[in-house]
């Protein structure tokens, strides 16, 4: 399987406050707008990934999915989304594997994660080095 693009579907009780949380709040720069202009599905870029707030279809089942987002300074967000009044379920800490996370709820209380990956750490790896074993 090749994957050229993912996404995150996010199919929210409240689109109007989801929407207003991830543009305004966390400040995600809007991909493409799509439906109608009342009540419109939007696609939010998150990094090399995007996320779509949209329309619940009719078998949609509660959300059980975390969001995972990469940051440059965990504490700069964690300071940021207290002022704007967000809950923080968990303060910024390093992990046991090494990075540091944070994690909050969106509205409708849809687990998200700040991650920070210190300098390092493996993930921070120049990849290119990697050299395959002769056949």
């Amino acid at each position: 399987m090749e994957v050229l693009s993912s996404r995150i579907l996010l199919r929210p009780a409240d689109r109007a406050e989801s929407r207003r949380f991830y543009r305004e709040v966390l400040g995600l720069a809007v991909s493409r707008e799509f439906g109608t202009a009342e009540d419109p599905g939007v696609m939010f870029f998150l990094g090399q990934g995007l996320l779509e707030v949209s329309p619940r279809g009719a078998d949609a089942v509660e959300p059980g999915t975390a969001i995972w987002m990469q940051v440059r300074d965990v504490q700069k967000e964690y300071d940021r989304l207290v002022e704007a009044g967000v809950p923080v379920s968990r303060p910024p800490r390093l992990e046991p594997w090494g990075l540091v996370e944070m994690w909050i709820e969106d509205p409708d209380g849809l687990p998200i994660v700040l991650v920070e990956i210190p300098e390092g750490h493996p993930l921070r790896r120049d990849q290119r080095s990697f050299a395959p074993r002769p056949a």
